[in-house]
C-alpha cells in the first residue's frame, strides 16, 4: 500500500510523520510546498495551490491512500485572500476526490469546526446544518462538498482547537507570552474542545486499520468528528496551560489570566462562540475512545518538559 502524505510540514503532518504510524502500514510519501521536510527523512514538492501540479503529483505517485493533512489555516488573512483559501481548501480537495474515484485510491480530509455558525448550546453532530460565518470556513465547507460530490471513498475528520509542541497555536503563544508577562487577557464567552495533533492522528490511524480490514463497510466512510472530549473557554484553556506548565516545570511561574468578552477582542474574522464537536460517532464506528481535552494537554506539556 501506498500512502501519499500532503503538508507534511504542518503541525498535524509533522505529528504524522514523527509518530511513524502511516510509514508502518506501507510505503510513505511525504510532500510540501517546497518539497523539503522538517524532519528527517526526503520529502517532494506538492503545493495544493497549484492544481495542475497537484494532478501531476498525483499521476506520478500513484497512492493507495491519500492523508491531507495540507490546508489554508490563516483564518483572519483568508478574509482578504478567500481566492487563494478557496483553492488550497476547496478546490485542491475536489482535485484529490477526482482523481481518487478514478484510480480507486482512499482520501482521508481533515476539516473544522469553522463550518457551523457557531451558535448552538450542545455539541454538534455530524448531520448538524452547516453555517460558515466566514472566508476559512466557507473554504472548508466548499472541500468538504467537493471531496463528496466527487463520489470517492474519503472519511472527512472535523476537529478543532489543534494544537501541538511545536508550530504557530494557542499554546505555543500562551506558553510564549506567559513567560513574559505577569497579567494575560483571554477570550472566555468561546467554548470549543482543545484537540492535540496525537489524539488526530492516533484516531485517524484506528480507522484507516478499520478501513483496511473492511473496506467494503460504507459505514467507514463519511464525516466524523475527531476531537478530543469535554469542553473548555480559551480562558479556561489558557489557565489550564499555565497550570500545568508551572506543575512540569516548564514556566517557574503563571501569569494571572482574566477573563474578556470577544467584543473586548475583535478580529477581522468572525469565531464560532460555540465549537464543540459531538464526536460520539467516530467512537462507535471505530472503536477507539477519544480522550478529554485535558488528558491531552498534559501529554503535550509532559513532552515539551521532557525536550
Amino acid at each position: 500500500m501506498k500512502i501519499l502524505l500532503l503538508g507534511a510540514n504542518g503541525q498535524l503532518g509533522r505529528t504524522f510523520l514523527m509518530d511513524g504510524g502511516l510509514a508502518a502500514r506501507g510505503e510513505l510519501v511525504a510532500a510540501t510546498r517546497s518539497g523539503e521536510l522538517e524532519v528527517a527523512g526526503q520529502g517532494i514538492p506538492g503545493d495544493l495551490a497549484d492544481l495542475a501540479g497537484l494532478r501531476a503529483l498525483l499521476d506520478a505517485e500513484r497512492p493507495d491512500v491519500i492523508v491531507n493533512a495540507a490546508a489554508y489555516t490563516a483564518v483572519d488573512k483568508a478574509e482578504s485572500e478567500e481566492h487563494l483559501a478557496t483553492v488550497v481548501n476547496g478546490e485542491a480537495v475536489g482535485v484529490l476526490g477526482g482523481w481518487a474515484v478514478g484510480n480507486g485510491a482512499l482520501v482521508i480530509h481533515f476539516s473544522t469546526d469553522y463550518v457551523f455558525p457557531g451558535d448552538a448550546t450542545e455539541p454538534y453532530a455530524t448531520t448538524a446544518a452547516t453555517g460558515p460565518q466566514g472566508a476559512y470556513g466557507r473554504s472548508k465547507l466548499a472541500g468538504e462538498q467537493a471531496l463528496r460530490a466527487s463520489g470517492a471513498n474519503s472519511m472527512i475528520f472535523r476537529t478543532a482547537w489543534v494544537y501541538s509542541p511545536v508550530g504557530h497555536n494557542f499554546l505555543r503563544t500562551m506558553l510564549r507570552i506567559g513567560a513574559e508577562r505577569d497579567e494575560l487577557r483571554v477570550v472566555a464567552d468561546q467554548l470549543g474542545t482543545p484537540t492535540t495533533t496525537k489524539t488526530i492522528v492516533a484516531g485517524t490511524l484506528a480507522a484507516l486499520d478499520c478501513y483496511m480490514g473492511g473496506a467494503d463497510n460504507p459505514a467507514l466512510l463519511g464525516t466524523f468528528h475527531l476531537t478530543a472530549s469535554g469542553e473548555t473557554s480559551w480562558h479556561g484553556f489558557a489557565k489550564a496551560i499555565f497550570d500545568e506548565a508551572v506543575s512540569a516545570g516548564v514556566l517557574p511561574k503563571g501569569p494571572v489570566v482574566h477573563a474578556i468578552t470577544t467584543a473586548e477582542f475583535p478580529t477581522p474574522a468572525k469565531r464560532p462562540a460555540y465549537s464543540v464537536l459531538d464526536n460520539r460517532t467516530f467512537v462507535a464506528t471505530f472503536g477507539r475512545n477519544l480522550p478529554n481535552w485535558r488528558e491531552g494537554l498534559r501529554d503535550v506539556i509532559r513532552d515539551i518538559a521532557t525536550s
